[in-house]
């Protein structure tokens, strides 16, 4: 089994928030250009969030501590 690096984890949420980001918007209108930005904002909150995460380990779980501010 491979080994699980949590920084590297958490690395690529933020990557993949600022992927998102600078991600430009295909040409489309009306209510799909708006579905898209919408799942963009929330794409982008959730990466951020994982990705400003801290971590430890206690006893035996990985625990994952998300800013809420």
């Amino acid at each position: 089994m491979a080994e699980f690096d949590v920084d590297s984890f958490i690395a690529r949420f933020r990557e993949r928030a600022e992927a998102v980001r600078t991600r430009p918007l295909p040409p489309v209108a009306g209510d799909e250009r708006r579905k898209l930005i919408q799942q963009a904002e929330i794409d982008f909150m959730d990466y951020s969030i994982v990705g400003n995460a801290t971590w430890s380990v206690e006893g035996d779980h990985l625990v994952i501590r998300l800013p809420l501010a």
